[in-house]
């Protein structure tokens, strides 16, 4: 098992957290002892391989120095929305929360008794440490994923090369965990912005040095329309990887030829496999490679299917998605060119026009080039003679236009790119941004 605290020290004063606007930078010693700190408060609480506990999904040093604590004591943890507080009762149901973090008193408290689900049995013989991460629930109940905490950090164990790296992805998500854990397993440094919002997410590029940022398509079309990458000094980024959905090639390129000297790395990960390892064709290319030592690919009918090392165990609350060899269909259409792939998106979300199919990600980004078409989102609707319409929905820069008048011009746009049947046939047009808690497409 690791000893995170040995592993701090060893980067002695070197820069662990950088938090929001704070000048006073908080040093791997500093985090060794917190969580010596905490491993103790744990152990004195009666916290360990039977405890299942929820605390704040946020980026700083209790709650990171919290999550490393845990891990040690082989606990299960259970990082949960900061802002969602409404919800987040029903999620500590779900994953069975033994002990909470509250926030006034900064305390470890009893809430329920022991959880005897057989995939935490399964941490508990093994001596490992466990995490619970939850799908999005936009269909429904949200499905609990149950990793094995050693497994997710092994993929770490050789040492790699680290920069301070943007953390805007939260720990409740497996994108937040997968840079938590490279940071810490290599001594980079986390800089948590004071907020996700445009302003703040460049304000802390430019004062901290960022070297890498990772994040979601959407954002960064955020960031575009922001002007906020003309006003901030975004020199020393090196990489900008973006994953969780589909990326319009329309805002990959605007954001190519906005922070030329930083490398396009595409991701590809899920709540259930982890993050795998990708590798773009270009630096302004949708083409990717994944998998690698650990991940088995393997497209079936137009759909990725994955196996991998850093599956999770599986849901606390539903069937496996796992066929008998250990793959798990992901859902997510694929377009094949050799050995590289481009993500096309769900294949639930895939609309069919009287037999014709259209993936909303390539309309999404034709409208995208549309002048004053700040965002776009397609998607499909029910029509008596077709089977499906298109439905596009969309944000303007400017109020002034008709909605007729828009149809009209867009119309007058995609008919030269797209075909008939993938134009959109229904048009709204929305004044709230298109963004979900998640930093998705909110279609």
């Amino acid at each position: 098992m690791n000893d995170w605290c040995k592993k701090f020290e060893r980067y002695s004063d070197s820069p662990a957290l950088l938090i929001g606007d704070q000048t006073e930078e908080i040093g791997y010693r500093d985090l060794a002892r917190e969580v010596r700190h905490w491993r103790e408060h744990c152990r004195s609480r009666g916290v360990g391989e039977s405890s299942v506990v929820a605390f704040p999904a946020i980026y700083d040093l209790r709650s990171v120095s919290l999550f490393f604590a845990l891990a040690e004591c082989r606990a299960i943890l259970v990082p949960l929305p900061a802002d969602s507080s409404s919800e987040n009762q029903r999620l500590q149901d779900i994953a069975g929360v033994t002990h909470q973090l509250i926030n006034e008193t900064i305390e470890l408290t009893p809430v329920g008794s022991e959880h005897q689900h057989g995939l935490y049995e399964q941490l508990r013989k093994a001596g490992h440490p466990g995490l619970v991460l939850f799908t999005s629930g936009s269909t429904g109940q949200p499905k609990a994923a149950v990793h094995d905490l050693h497994a997710l950090y092994s993929r770490y164990a050789t040492p790699r090369p680290c920069a301070r790296m943007l953390v805007f992805m939260q720990m409740d998500h497996i994108g937040g965990v997968n840079t938590l854990l490279y940071i810490a397993s290599n001594g980079g440094t986390i800089v948590s912005p004071a907020s996700r919002s445009a302003h703040d997410v460049c304000a802390a590029i430019e004062k901290h040095r960022v070297q890498v940022l990772p994040t979601s398509p959407t954002f960064i079309n955020m960031l575009l329309i922001s002007g906020c990458l003309e006003s901030f000094d975004l020199s020393s980024l090196e990489r900008i990887t973006y994953g969780s959905e589909p990326m319009p090639q329309s805002v990959l390129s605007r954001i190519t030829q906005m922070v030329p000297q930083a490398q396009m790395l595409q991701t590809y990960g899920t709540t259930e496999l982890g993050i795998l390892k990708s590798q773009s064709r270009a630096n302004g290319s949708l083409w990717m490679k994944v998998g690698g030592a650990g991940y088995d690919v393997k497209v079936v009918d137009g759909r990725l299917w994955v196996r991998a090392a850093t599956a999770m165990l599986g849901y606390l609350n539903a069937p496996s998605p796992f066929d008998a060899e250990g793959y798990m269909d992901t859902g997510d259409q694929v377009e094949i060119d050799g050995d590289w792939l481009r993500i096309l998106g769900r294949k639930s979300e895939t609309i069919n026009v009287g037999g014709l199919k259209v993936s909303p990600i390539d309309v999404e980004s034709v409208l995208l080039d549309l002048p004053d078409v700040v965002e776009a989102a397609v998607r499909a609707e029910p029509h008596p003679l077709t089977g499906q319409i298109v439905t596009a929905i969309v944000r303007l820069s400017s109020t002034g236009e008709s909605l007729r008048d828009f149809k009209a011009r867009m119309r007058a746009f995609c008919q030269d790119v797209l075909p008939p049947h993938a134009i959109p046939s229904k048009v709204r047009i929305v004044d709230s941004e298109l963004v979900t808690d998640r930093f998705k497409r909110q279609h």
